[in-house]
């Protein structure tokens, strides 16, 4: 598996003596990398040859160039990557249907880079046997995406980007019954980029958590929320495990802030959660509200939270609660370093915390009340000046706009290896009489 990885391509050899000298292939993936010199004869081979190859995920090939390829894979259940380059004016529905035949038991489809409407008719025939779909890098309007929704009922996997729109979730909802996770990321910001109905509300959300109870994970952005919804998840989606989500800046007005009683409900209903995410904006949620997730979140072990609380009351009452939590993630938020080092004090599970933007002192000193045996602190104080850039122009300071806290814990002692703006605090000394500032 070598997706997502950077790679010093000399030529396409390495993919030709795999297909001539390996028959028991299950698996391959080279899904967004740099590999270009891919012959599609040598992936011809592979399929041939090794008939257990149930997943297949490829760079930028040419989707008309696979047709051998998808022709010949007669066991590939997963199919990844690809592009469609062909032209609005070629890919007619009766060409594009006739073209592309998928394999007879694919059921799930990732990638499809750059398809557009015409190109649609090629997953019709095996759209109601997928269980996973992936339509993040398609060039697909929101009725676009209504229209697939609609022929996928045995779906299990969602992921898109938000120009699906409340109605295209609206379809999902009703479509897709079986649905366990769902993933709606940030799409384009300029509206001439995105569908003008492309944009994801409390109403989208409210709809697949009652037509999907199913739901095991949700991640989604959306430009308006209110308590209802959250409500809502909470009270039907009872088997959620992993609940992320983010406010965008798109609306000034959102309809129904604090959320501190949704949150409330959600984290009540939802005891199964282990991994919660909420990014919202100042004003979302106040100290009432993080309290509410400190006393609710039984089971969580990792936690992003973006924007939330007013006062170092709100990290304080949070940390009273959550007994299990491992891995803290906090940005944009009004805690002083004493409030955070008692907090963490209290959170007796964590292991890991990292906070962007805070009210930090001149040295991060404050941030000592912290520490313990084996418990590394590092300080990243706040660019204090404009960055400035080298006389040709190719260098820029790498500092943040903001302080920046990182601590964790680590037999390995103090990392070497940090950037020139991380100030090490603590070393995880035995014993806390041997703590100073380095």
């Amino acid at each position: 598996m070598l997706d997502e990885s950077q790679i010093e391509e000399e030529s396409g050899d390495w993919l030709h003596e795999l297909a001539l000298n390996n028959s028991s292939l299950e698996v391959l993936n080279f899904y967004m990398t740099t590999l270009e010199m891919i012959n599609t004869s040598d992936l011809e081979l592979i399929v041939t040859n090794c008939p257990s190859l149930t997943s297949l995920k490829v760079g930028d090939c040419d989707i008309l160039e696979m047709r051998g390829v998808l022709k010949k894979a007669t066991a590939l259940e997963e199919f990844g990557g690809g592009t469609f380059n062909t032209s609005e004016q070629h890919a007619t529905e009766t060409n594009m249907s006739q073209m592309i035949t998928f394999p007879p038991k694919l059921t799930s489809l990732l990638g499809l880079n750059f398809m557009m409407e015409a190109e649609m008719p090629a997953i019709f025939p095996k759209a109601s046997a997928l269980k996973r779909l992936d339509l993040q890098y398609t060039f697909l309007s929101t009725e676009n995406h209504c229209q697939l929704a609609g022929l996928c009922p045995n779906l299990e996997v969602l992921e898109v980007r938000n120009v699906i729109g409340d109605k295209g979730l609206e379809v999902v909802a009703n479509t897709c019954k079986k649905l366990k996770r769902l993933r709606v990321e940030r799409g384009a910001d300029e509206p001439t980029l995105e569908d003008e109905q492309g944009w994801v509300s409390h109403k989208g959300l409210s709809s697949v958590a009652q037509g999907c109870p199913l739901l095991e994970y949700i991640a989604v952005y959306v430009s308006d929320i209110c308590n209802s919804t959250l409500e809502t998840v909470g009270q039907c989606c009872k088997n959620l495990k992993d609940f992320r989500l983010v406010l965008l800046d798109k609306e000034e007005h959102i309809t129904d802030l604090p959320l501190d009683n949704g949150v409330r409900a959600l984290l009540r209903g939802c005891q199964k959660l282990s991994r919660f995410a909420f990014y919202v904006r100042p004003g979302g949620l106040t100290d009432t509200g993080l309290g509410y997730i400190g006393e609710y979140s039984i089971n969580v072990r990792w936690m992003l939270l973006g924007f939330v609380g007013e006062t170092d009351q709100g990290i304080l009452e949070f940390s009273k609660g959550c007994p299990k939590l491992e891995r803290l993630e906090i940005r944009g938020c009004c805690f002083s370093e004493s409030a955070l080092a008692a907090a963490v004090l209290q959170l007796k599970s964590l292991k890991y915390i990292w906070v962007q933007g805070y009210i930090a002192t001149v040295t991060g000193a404050n941030l000592l009340a912290m520490a313990r045996p084996y418990w590394n602190i590092e300080f990243s104080p706040a660019l204090q000046s404009r960055d400035v850039f080298s006389e040709d122009m190719a260098e820029e300071k790498k500092q943040d706009p903001v302080a920046q806290l990182l601590a964790y814990y680590s037999l390995a002692g103090r990392r070497t290896d940090h950037p020139e703006s991380v100030i090490p605090l603590a070393p995880p000394f035995r014993n806390y009489n041997q703590v100073a500032v380095f």
